[in-house]
C-alpha cells in the first residue's frame, strides 16, 4: 500500500503535545496591532487547542506527527 503524504501547510501550522492532542496558534498577531490591546495582544500569543470538531480533519492531514 502506498504511505498518505502530509498535507505540507498543515504540517507547519500544527503541532502534536505529549498527550497527542493537537496544538494551533491564534490568528490576529501579524500586523495591525496598534489599535489591539495588551491584554488582547497577549491572549492571542498563547497557543491554543485544535477544537474538537476539528480533530479528526488534522488528523488526517497530518497522520505521522
Amino acid at each position: 500500500m502506498p504511505k498518505i503524504k502530509t498535507h505540507r501547510g498543515a504540517a507547519k501550522r500544527f503541532k502534536l503535545t505529549g498527550t497527542g492532542k493537537i496544538k494551533r496558534r491564534k490568528s490576529g498577531l501579524r500586523h495591525i496591532l496598534t489599535p489591539k490591546g495588551t491584554d488582547r495582544k497577549r491572549t492571542l500569543g498563547k497557543g491554543v487547542l485544535v477544537d474538537k470538531a476539528d480533530v479528526s480533519n488534522v488528523r488526517k492531514m497530518i497522520p505521522y506527527a
